[in-house]
């Protein structure tokens, strides 16, 4: 009789599991994903070892090149495109920046491209918690900045975003398949 009862337990439990199961949301081919300046800033600063203030993170999807061609193809040279994959790309300054001449104030912001064969027009945005690119607004732009793109011997299969720290600014590097776009901002002062 035990028997009988820990076996009729144990499958409505997995009923109701598999039941719990079936109404989340399936996992996304794109995950979300972020990226800090300085590096690993949260891990830095719960270990006490923060050598420098916190400048920037962005948030981002990661799609994936699963074979497919991207530049020229999945990311049309001369259209706008939202960098990453679902939500739009955001970058949150925690300081005043400057991208090229124009001074941005501390605060959240959705980036932008329009890539072209050997250089990108990147476009800093205030409008944020957007997907896509289907409802931007070019009135709302705060900067916009021509950087090159690399072409790289490397292919990275799922895009990815780090910072890194140069000679007299920062780096926003934007990394997928063969390319590498690199993004120079640094502190307003």
């Amino acid at each position: 009789m035990k028997s009988i009862v820990i076996v009729c337990l144990l499958f409505f439990t997995g009923i109701g599991v598999t039941a719990a199961q079936s109404s989340l949301p399936p996992l996304d081919k794109s995950p979300m994903d972020e990226s800090y300046c300085p590096d690993n800033f949260p891990l830095l600063k719960i270990q006490d070892k923060i050598s420098e203030p916190l400048l920037a993170r962005v948030v981002y999807s990661r799609p994936q090149k699963n074979g497919r061609t991207i530049l020229g193809d999945l990311i049309e040279y001369g259209k706008l495109w939202r960098i990453g994959a679902n939500e739009a790309t955001e970058v949150e300054f925690f300081q005043n920046v400057k991208l090229g001449n124009t001074r941005i104030k501390k605060g959240r912001y959705t980036l932008y491209a329009i890539p072209d064969t050997g250089k990108w027009t990147v476009i800093v945005n205030k409008e944020t918690d957007t997907w896509g690119s289907f409802r931007y607004d070019a009135k709302k732009d705060v900067a916009r900045i021509d950087v090159p793109v690399t072409i790289q011997n490397e292919i990275t299969e799922a895009f990815t975003i780090v910072f890194e720290k140069a000679a007299k600014n920062y780096m926003m590097n934007v990394y997928w398949d063969n390319f590498k776009l690199s993004i120079p901002f640094s502190i307003a002062m």
